[in-house]
Order: C-alpha cells, then sequence, then structure tokens
C-alpha cells in the first residue's frame, strides 16, 4: 500500500516527544489528553504516548450499548472518540498521538490510513501479512482484527489513538461484537509467530509512526 497522500510538500515537523506512561487507568489518562489538546496553541511539539490499560471496555460517541453482550466484572465507559466498543487490557499496546493535523498536512482519513499502515509496516517485519479496511477502520490478518482505531479532533488536533494487540487475554473480546460487529474475531501478535513483548513492537512501530506521519528523521 502506498503512503497516504499529503499537501504540498512542507517542511516536516520536528519529532514529537514520546512518553510511556506503563499501565494506567483509562480515565486520567483520558482527561490529560483532551485537557492538553484543548488548549493547545499551535507552538506545542506533538507528542505520542504509549500506555497499558487495566481491563475495561470503551464505547465511542455513537457507541450502541447492544454491542457490550456481557461485560461482568469489567467496567464499560462510554468516551469521546470515534468508534463503537473494543476491549482495552493488560498486554495490549496502545498509542496515543496527540498531533496537530494542520502541521502535518493530514486530513483525518489519512491519519487514519497512516496509523494503519504503520501497523501494516510492523507486522511485515514479523513475516505477518496484514491489511486495513476501508469500510471498517483498523489492522486485520486473515480477516481476524489486530489493531483497533479510534480519535477525536479538537480545533485540527487528536488524541485517542490505536490498540494493537500483542500478548493479551483475548477472552474479553468475546463479551462484545468488537467495533460493532457481530462475530468478528481477533488476534494478537504473540499468536501469529510475533514477538510477545509490547515494549519490543512499541520499539519496532515507533520508526514507521514517525515514517507515515511525516516527521523528521529521529537521526
Amino acid at each position: 500500500m502506498s503512503r497516504p497522500a499529503r499537501a504540498a510538500s512542507r517542511t516536516p515537523p520536528p519529532v514529537p516527544e514520546f512518553r510511556d506512561l506503563g499501565r494506567r487507568e483509562f480515565e486520567p489518562v483520558w482527561a490529560e489528553m483532551r485537557t492538553w489538546t484543548e488548549g493547545r496553541d499551535g507552538r506545542e511539539r506533538d507528542r505520542i504516548w504509549r500506555v497499558e490499560h487495566p481491563p475495561i471496555f470503551t464505547l465511542g460517541r455513537a457507541g450502541k450499548r447492544e454491542h457490550v453482550l456481557a461485560a461482568g466484572d469489567i467496567p464499560v465507559l462510554h468516551i469521546d472518540r470515534g468508534g463503537q466498543v473494543t476491549y482495552h487490557g493488560p498486554g495490549q499496546l496502545v498509542v496515543y498521538p496527540q498531533v496537530d493535523l494542520r502541521r502535518l498536512g493530514l486530513g483525518i482519513r489519512a491519519l487514519v490510513e497512516a496509523l494503519e499502515l504503520a501497523v501494516v509496516d510492523t507486522l511485515a517485519g514479523y513475516g505477518i501479512e496484514a491489511a486495513s479496511r476501508r469500510d471498517a477502520p483498523g489492522v486485520y490478518v486473515g480477516g481476524r482484527k489486530i489493531a483497533a482505531l479510534g480519535l477525536r479532533v479538537r480545533n485540527g488536533c487528536t488524541y485517542h489513538g490505536l490498540a494493537f494487540n500483542v500478548n493479551m487475554d483475548l477472552e474479553p473480546f468475546s463479551r462484545i461484537n468488537p467495533c460493532g460487529y457481530a462475530g468478528l474475531e481477533v488476534t494478537q501478535v504473540c499468536d501469529l509467530g510475533g514477538p510477545d513483548d509490547p515494549d519490543r513492537v512499541m520499539q519496532d512501530l515507533w520508526p514507521h509512526l514517525l515514517q507515515r506521519l511525516g516527521y523528521k528523521s529521529s537521526q
């Protein structure tokens, strides 16, 4: 797949600030992203966070509770990203790009494609063939979803982002219609012969993120 089209050639912005938050509850991270994004004035360097959340189901703005089939002891939270319902839990690589779309010269569709392609590139490095779907954002391997996307745009800037299954308990996905699709199967990197360490996958994903999003080289 080719790189998403962007606006006329421009000087690439500096590499975003990266923060590894470790394992954090969802709501405080969400609140901090939202507050920072709403207060941006165009001068701040973009930032990308990596985090792992304790078990939680999140429903997007238009999310329908009917897609949560049996939450059990896992909390359900209605949030302000796009998309339907997904699951976050230990062993999942969650990446939150908080970027200025105008500075990158990207529209929201091109941003989604760039994030998808960064995951596809990373999986290709493990010998795993993956692809995106125009009708259902995310990344799939043999029809099974391995990465979900959900974004929020405020004043031309984004938060929320990407959930990439690496080495987790996939059972909670059976309690929902993932991303609103009944019967959609999910998979993860370690079950496909790739690494079982989210830290390793983040290291491998990072240069692909920078390249696909159009940042200056980190070298």
